[in-house]
């Protein structure tokens, strides 16, 4: 994997480097929990763009074009804190695609080690915000991805 702005994918799975600041830190000087989610919102964003899938252009002008992701539900789980300076890897594959929402798996990384695991599944909506159902363009760049991760 090479390391580039926004990370990089490394065969199905898409690394993004995070640095540990102070202001990720609490009163302890370890991460604040809520960062966790912070840094997955992070991995799942450059994953998609890695991708070609801009939330800028997702959203559109008008009403009846735009498009976004909404999450619905996550399941967190916190193994190991993280403290300032810490280098991290936000690791993110896609788990499941379905008619109108996906699922994606992530995990925090100090090394090798697993701090933080995240499941969590992302609603598509309309500019109502409605479900929608994903767009072909989308599934196109998005199944791969998904057929990689299901034949590994």
């Amino acid at each position: 994997m090479s390391e580039v702005f926004g990370g990089a994918f490394d065969g199905s799975f898409h690394r993004l480097p995070i640095r540990v600041y102070y202001e990720d830190t609490d009163f302890s000087g370890v991460v604040y929990y809520a960062n966790y989610l912070k840094f997955c919102e992070r991995g799942r964003t450059e994953f998609l763009r890695a991708l070609g899938i801009h939330h800028a252009e997702l959203h559109g002008n008008d009403l009846q074009g735009r498009t976004a992701f909404a999450v619905r539900r996550f399941e967190g789980e916190f193994l190991k804190p993280a403290g300032i300076d810490d280098l991290l890897t936000v690791e993110t594959r896609l788990a499941e695609l379905r008619g109108a929402s996906i699922r994606m798996a992530q995990q925090v990384l100090r090394g090798d080690a697993a701090l933080f695991r995240l499941t969590v599944q992302i609603a598509v909506i309309d500019g109502r915000q409605r479900p929608a159902r994903i767009s072909d363009d989308m599934r196109a760049l998005l199944s791969p991805i998904l057929a990689t991760n299901n034949s590994a």
